[in-house]
């Protein structure tokens, strides 16, 4: 008897979409600032694609850091094709600025944390060791 094949995973598959995405859009490769409104351009040329899928698949990229690097400094945001679209508004670079600030900081906490429970963990082993050489002297 076979067993039943697992779920999809839609984050799985959006990662493969981006991939291929990227293999075919220049935009998405290079990551330039999309256009408002990619998703229907996605679409129009590939309308058997999971809509959902295609989300997921565009969040992960528009969250990305070189994303989000380019969107910092853009001025304008490109169709799928290359040609121009609107303007980047200042309140778009400075979200970006600002989710790319906040993203860093938290990974230098972690950073830190990490490294201050790797510390926690040496002196505490460097202790156990002292007492089992201390008693290990009395016998």
């Amino acid at each position: 008897m076979n067993a039943p094949s697992p779920a999809p995973n839609p984050v799985h598959e959006a990662r493969l979409l981006l991939k291929k995405l990227q293999e075919q859009f220049a935009v998405f490769r290079e990551c330039q600032p999309l256009a408002i409104g990619i998703d229907r351009q996605v679409v129009a040329q590939q309308p058997d694609l999971n809509r959902k899928v295609l989300r997921i698949a565009l969040g992960l990229h528009t969250r990305s850091v070189p994303y989000l690097k380019a969107m910092e400094k853009a001025t304008v945001r490109f169709n799928l094709d290359g040609s121009t679209a609107d303007e980047v508004t200042q309140a778009h670079r400075t979200h970006a600025g600002d989710t790319l600030r906040e993203r860093f900081k938290k990974a230098a906490e972690q950073r830190r944390e990490q490294r201050e429970r790797e510390e926690a963990e040496r002196r505490h082993a460097e202790k156990l060791n002292a007492l089992a050489a201390k008693f290990a002297r009395q016998k």
